[in-house]
């Protein structure tokens, strides 16, 4: 059994593990009996940690809201995971969470063993981050605990959204799951307006409280939502959309294809589809040319003959090269300097 101390941090530790503990739960993690879990409990508060404790054969103790945060219980592992999710958060499209993450960072290493504080040292020293692609438009911090305090009490939610032209609506829905992205953040809700599920671009929400009544979750539009995400932000909300088989496997192709760029299902070992999407045929030519590997065209034809079109515009400007751009470049030279090479040239 333990001694009370260690006891005490123990019981401690699973208070922040769960949300709410039933006495023999907790009796039963500790090795002794409901009695010892209540005398224990009343010794956390005198100490200062506000635990809760709800009566009756179904009730249950929680770790409630001070006015200080409690000191946090970390293993080394876990210790080490924290250090490094803050050192890399400031590129997650949360506006302003850099320079939070900097100073909590800072307190963190502060408090950390020697042993641990050198693991950290390390990785931070010997890392380069690389940013792919350009940075997308933040969302405040405040705006994303107000997304998912909703979703976690069921409770309806008004806000003012904007769409990628600028233009504002007012929308009532009932939020279900926030989906990350590298650069953005998605609210996925059921809209009452329009009696159909959406997803908004976290950034372009402007709450409009006092949110409420509370409701009676939907299920929900797909087992795998971040699916889902994917393929409304990459397909649905282009008019022109296409299917391609790709001679890559998915796992290759998921390297260069991120979640907002198109949809990838495995086919078999060295091939996948891709679902993807753009504003108009002749862009959506020029996405499929750049994915650098080989494919064909599953839908539409329209594509197909988009692309034989660009073959063929492209074939007629090589063809012209030899005849026109190369007589073309000869005589933009002078000729009293056809023959001359460069000092710097001269090796």
């Amino acid at each position: 059994m333990l001694d009370t101390s260690a006891r005490l941090l123990r019981l401690l530790s699973l208070l922040q593990a769960r949300r709410e503990w039933t006495g023999p739960d907790l009796a039963d993690r500790l090795g002794v009996t409901p009695r010892t879990v209540r005398r224990d409990v009343d010794r956390l508060r005198e100490l200062g940690y506000p635990v809760n404790a709800s009566p009756g054969t179904g009730g249950g103790y929680q770790l409630g809201a001070g006015a200080e945060l409690p000191p946090l219980l970390l293993d080394d592992d876990e210790a080490v995971a924290v250090a490094v999710g803050l050192r890399t958060a400031a590129g997650n499209g949360v506006e302003g969470i850099g320079e939070a993450s900097v100073r909590a960072l800072a307190k963190l290493e502060q408090v950390l063993p020697s042993r641990l504080r050198r693991r950290v040292s390390a990785l931070n020293e010997f890392t380069v981050p690389m940013l792919r692609g350009p940075a997308a438009a933040g969302v405040d911090p405040s705006v994303l605990t107000d997304l998912a305090a909703a979703c976690r009490d069921t409770e309806r939610l008004r806000f003012g959204y904007r769409d990628h032209q600028g233009g504002l609506s007012r929308r009532t829905v009932e939020p279900h799951r926030l989906v990350c992205t590298e650069r953005r953040w998605y609210l996925v809700a059921w809209d009452l307006d329009r009696q159909d599920w959406r997803t908004f671009r976290a950034d372009r929400i402007e709450p409009r409280p006092p949110h409420g009544p509370r409701f009676t979750p939907r299920p929900p539009p797909a087992e795998d939502l971040a699916a889902y995400v994917s393929r409304g932000v990459s397909q649905q909300v282009y008019a022109a959309r296409a299917v391609l088989r790709l001679r890559i496997p998915a796992e290759e192709a998921a390297r260069t294809i991120g979640p907002s760029a198109g949809a990838l299902e495995p086919i078999d070992a060295h091939s996948c589809l891709l679902r993807t999407g753009a504003t108009n045929q002749d862009v959506l030519v020029i996405h499929v040319m750049l994915l650098g590997c080989e494919f064909e065209v599953v839908e539409p034809p329209e594509l197909t003959e988009r692309i034989r079109a660009a073959r063929d515009r492209l074939s007629r400007a090589l063809e012209a090269v030899p005849q026109e751009g190369a007589r073309a470049a000869i005589g933009a030279v002078p000729a009293s300097s056809r023959d001359a090479v460069p000092e710097s040239s001269a090796m």
